[in-house]
């Protein structure tokens, strides 16, 4: 795949990308670092793309094996106080904007793997894809979303 290509795609799909950098790192210079460190690992694992999966099944994986690397080496706690909560819809109003506040606290408590798990079911991908992406069966991603979805109910409740 040429420069330009990757680029395009890239350009295309670079919403991947910062969703996963705005629940990985709670600084706006950390982000920056996760988005690019993104970038180079994308591009350098371009060639591994056969295009089996669609390119944002890839670039999400891709994503999310890099942040959680890179938090993992560098051994950053991320503060729940420190989230930025991304506002879903700019439309929004304040009783939407503040389930939205609240469901992105809640997330940002899950460990690094429940976020990923999270963040895919809340893309529409399927338990078979999900479980593809990070190494698990379809039926543990399953079991996994539940536990989660309970968790989230419970931090929510808390938070309100």
């Amino acid at each position: 795949m040429t420069e330009q290509a990757f680029l395009t795609l890239i350009g295309e799909h670079q919403n991947i990308i910062q969703k996963v950098c705005n629940l990985y790192a709670a600084d706006p210079t950390d982000r920056e670092d996760l988005f690019q460190e993104i970038l180079l690992q994308a591009w350098r694992g371009i060639n591994n793309f056969k295009g089996a999966a669609k390119f944002s099944t890839w670039l999400y994986q891709v994503a999310l094996n890099t942040a959680i690397s890179h938090f993992r080496k560098a051994k950053l706690r991320i503060p729940l106080s420190q989230l930025d909560p991304v506002v879903l819809h700019e439309t929004a109003n304040s009783d939407e904007e503040a389930a939205i506040e609240a469901m992105y606290h809640a997330i940002g408590g899950l460990s690094k793997i429940d976020k990923a798990l999270i963040m895919l079911y809340l893309e529409d991908f399927d338990h078979k894809t999900i479980g593809e992406m990070l190494g698990i069966t379809a039926n543990h991603v399953g079991v996994k979303l539940s536990r989660i979805k309970g968790q989230l109910r419970e931090l929510v409740q808390k938070q309100a």
